[in-house]
């Protein structure tokens, strides 16, 4: 095998993870990277930096470079790919004026960065961190963390017994608006689908989001415009973005496009979050596309794009900062390869039912555009 030529750490989000319960968050995107280097020749070494759930950008930005000075030591360039806070974490690191408690030989692999490119970015802030800011939003925020790690660690068909249970417990109204001991309850009988050794994992990782969410009020668009002004870009590093837009809620009409129980519950998530995700702030607004932009987003996304339009998560327009790699319709996860494959054997798992209908040909496109902005 031929020696690395580069290296490259991908960043999860929000409620992301490395490694949970027996699961690789960043699987397909893993995958999908390896053998297009090795279709160019190339060996790559590719790291994900687990940071915690929601903790403040500034602590994950320093777990960020601490746990990358402490592998990449081999003077390899170093490219950085960022889902939803992941791109923040990277972009404060990154900055020349940063302000981490680090030490300065733990930010010295910096000098080798070549690009950073962000998925599904709140550069501008998201409402819906507003939201989860609140008492109801705190106890939502948990069930969603609760949802997405169960949902991809144990697959659909295990999670259509999932919808049952939830229904039994007054649906997800009830979950998402009811009380802690509401979400206990659930939370015990969603484990029990979980393998022995994987729900020790699970409830630790729950424990985090319980005790530390620092940095959910600074994904707001008031606390994104302070960021703005203080993280410099680095005149030494690529900046890239992949942007989407997911279809509003309306368009579903679930009761006849739904296919199965589970499908019904992630789509009623899904409009949840939607509607948040679409209350602009009239005095924090987002990018203002240029021409080139404008054109490629009308000619990615059917429906007409402006500040309400979001992935269930994250403005589209927040999205943008940099290079624009690619546009199109898509939820907040299908980006890390988590959407509905009906291909024989596929390993893909659907993180919700947003109407996007995003498959493995979008996702190829992606990775595409990722690799060919690496290697400029």
């Amino acid at each position: 095998m031929a020696e690395p030529a580069l290296r490259i750490y991908l960043i999860p989000g929000m409620f992301g993870f490395g490694t949970l319960a027996g699961f690789d968050y960043f699987v397909h995107m893993r995958r999908e990277l390896t053998e297009r280097y090795r279709a160019c020749g190339k060996e790559v070494v590719i790291e994900v930096v687990p940071t915690p759930p929601t903790s403040s950008i500034r602590y994950r930005a320093a777990m960020l470079a601490e746990q990358v000075s402490a592998h990449a030591t081999d003077g390899l360039p170093i490219h950085l790919i960022g889902h939803s806070t992941g791109g923040l974490d990277a972009r404060l690191v990154l900055s020349p004026t940063t302000n981490l408690p680090v030490r300065d030989d733990q930010l010295e692999w910096t000098h080798r960065v070549k690009s950073l490119v962000s998925l599904n970015t709140p550069h501008y802030g998201t409402p819906l961190a507003g939201y989860f800011a609140t008492v109801s939003g705190t106890r939502v925020l948990y069930a969603l963390s609760l949802f997405t790690v169960v949902s991809l660690s144990v697959g659909e068909p295990s999670l259509a017994i999932f919808s049952k249970l939830l229904a039994a417990l007054g649906g997800v109204d009830s979950l998402l608006g009811g009380d802690s001991r509401l979400i206990g309850r659930a939370t015990e009988m969603v484990l029990r689908y979980v393998d022995r050794g994987g729900r020790g994992e699970i409830r630790e990782f729950l424990s985090k989001v319980r005790q530390d969410q620092g940095g959910v009020i600074q994904l707001m668009p008031e606390a994104l415009d302070l960021f703005n002004a203080a993280t410099e870009d680095n005149d030494q590093v690529r900046y890239g973005c992949i942007a989407a837009a997911a279809p509003p809620p309306a368009s579903l009409k679930i009761a006849k496009r739904v296919r199965s129980p589970y499908a019904a519950l992630t789509a009623g998530v899904y409009s949840t979050l939607y509607t948040f995700a679409s209350q602009a702030h009239k005095r924090y607004p987002y990018a203002v596309p240029s021409a080139d932009e404008k054109q490629r987003i009308a000619s990615g996304v059917r429906s007409e794009v402006d500040d309400r339009s979001n992935d269930g998560v994250v403005p589209t327009l927040s999205m943008l900062w940099g290079e624009l790699l690619w546009v199109g319709e898509g939820d907040h996860l299908d980006m890390l390869g988590h959407f509905h494959d009906d291909q024989p054997g596929s390993l893909h798992t659907d993180w919700m039912t947003s109407g996007a209908h995003f498959g493995s040909d979008r996702f190829a496109e992606i990775l595409d555009k990722i690799v060919e902005f690496q290697e400029r």
